[in-house]
């Protein structure tokens, strides 16, 4: 808004005024503030005019307070102080809802987790899901982990990196005794896939080329008992040889498989500050982890 209407006073006008009278300075309250200089004395001067006094002697070569302005600037570092208590117990009292179908890569959850609650003070909470794209699409999460390609137009993507391919297999088949298989071996094998959130299936090759024989399961519990129980094969992103998730299972290295692509996928119409924050802190995770 340009002019105030009736004499309002606005939180923008405070924090305006409390950075010059403090600062002693129009351009380094300027800059504090990221805004222009030229906008800053428009604000500074809406203020006066809706109080009815000068505030800050703009006379001499550093900007000081009148007495008015002195009186006032008390009052407004207590409302701005007391503002901001009010905004820090609230935000303790915030989360972020992350979904996600399965394990987390790692070590990118765990710095963009602690990261984010360090510079927000915003709890994440962490929600395990048989299908995270279902959860978001639901409002059951406000943000997910997905795996894969997105082709729903009804969430944005934020790609984040990309994630190796192992092959898994039950210590009772005969695949456990090599020590590597090529991708384009994997069809000859019974393929156990997880409908709801996999990242590998029949649509992972090209028409025609796929495995003639596939296990479909709906989460990736049944997924892995089924793998387990040697019904077929899995393809699986290389975090899972980090963590022990069976002890029926073998990681056979998979020379020549595709990446999987790894993201972030949220409803569009979010205008939540601390989910584009979290956002924010996901993207710098990946990138300083060089994943």
């Amino acid at each position: 808004m340009g002019v105030l209407d009736g004499g309002r006073v606005e939180l923008r006008h405070l924090r305006a005024f409390e950075a010059v009278a403090r600062l002693q300075s129009f351009t380094h309250a300027a800059d504090e503030l990221t805004i222009t200089q030229p906008a800053l004395s428009r604000t500074i001067q809406q203020l006066e005019d809706a109080l009815g006094v000068t505030l800050l002697d703009r006379s001499s070569r550093r900007v000081e307070m009148t007495p008015a302005g002195r009186t006032f600037f008390d009052h407004v570092e207590r409302v701005l102080a007391e503002l901001e208590r009010g905004v820090d117990a609230v935000r303790r009292q915030a989360s972020i809802r992350l979904g996600f179908s399965w394990l987390l890569p790692d070590p990118w959850a765990q710095d963009t987790v602690a990261r984010f609650e360090r510079a927000t003070g915003t709890t994440v909470s962490l929600i395990r899901t048989d299908d995270a794209l279902a959860a978001v699409q639901q409002g059951r999460v406000d943000i997910a982990v997905v795996r894969g390609q997105v082709t729903s137009t009804a969430v944005r993507v934020v790609h984040l990196f990309n994630e190796s391919r192992v092959a898994v297999c039950s210590v009772h088949s005969r695949l456990a005794r090599m020590s590597q298989l090529d991708w384009a071996e994997v069809p000859q094998w019974p393929l156990v896939v997880n409908v709801s959130s996999g990242t590998t299936g029949p649509w992972s090759w090209p028409a025609g080329e796929g495995p003639q024989t596939v296990v479909e399961t709906s989460n990736f519990d049944e997924w892995i008992e089924s793998v387990a129980a040697d019904r077929g094969i899995g393809v699986i992103p290389d975090v899972a040889v980090r963590r022990n998730i069976h002890p029926g299972v073998r990681f056979i290295a998979l020379r020549g498989a595709p990446q999987s692509e790894v993201s972030l996928a949220f409803l569009p119409r979010a205008r939540n500050a601390e989910l584009r924050r979290f956002v924010e802190a996901a993207v710098t995770s990946a990138a300083e982890c060089g994943v």
